[in-house]
């Protein structure tokens, strides 16, 4: 009985230990929900650290639209000078057709192809939006499912985390 005196130092020994109520249970399920993620993407980081293996989805392509070749350029270099991307393709102009305020419109634009961290997609799209001269530019992103390992390693070596 003395164990449970130590267990237990603040109530008298013949009372024994409470058991944990309801609330304590919900509060650890609780949290173990909302832990999951976090502790997912640690567990997927840590198991790529040591198997060398890529985690699917750990970058991203985004494609930006400009009205020309100059906007498409100062906003590569944007991006690129905050260092919220290791790549930026500028691809030629190509013709768009879209309902703008129930109109149908014609354009030619630029499309960036954007190649970073899945991890830094929110504080890409808010930069830009910052920057682009559109009331709504097109900021649209796709995970990286596979690819050149090492092209891969270079977009994380070149992007720096959150």
């Amino acid at each position: 009985m003395e164990w449970l005196s130590q267990r237990c130092p603040l109530l008298p020994a013949a009372q024994g230990c409470p058991r944990p109520g309801r609330g304590t249970l919900l509060l650890v399920v609780t949290l173990s929900l909302l832990m999951y993620p976090v502790l997912r993407s640690l567990a997927l980081q840590l198991h790529s650290a040591v198997t060398g293996s890529y985690v699917s989805g750990a970058h991203s392509i985004a494609f930006i639209n400009c009205l020309n070749e100059q906007i498409a350029k100062d906003i590569a270099r944007a991006i690129l000078d905050k260092k919220l991307a290791a790549y930026v393709n500028i691809l030629p102009k190509s013709l768009a057709l879209y309902f703008w305020k129930g109109e149908l419109e014609e354009s030619t634009e630029i499309l960036l192809l954007v190649k970073t961290r899945t991890s830094k997609i929110g504080e890409l799209s808010n930069y830009v939006r910052s920057i682009h001269p559109f009331e709504i530019p097109e900021i649209i992103s796709l995970p990286i499912d596979q690819g050149n390992p090492l092209y891969l390693k270079w977009i994380e070596e070149s992007v720096p985390r959150d």
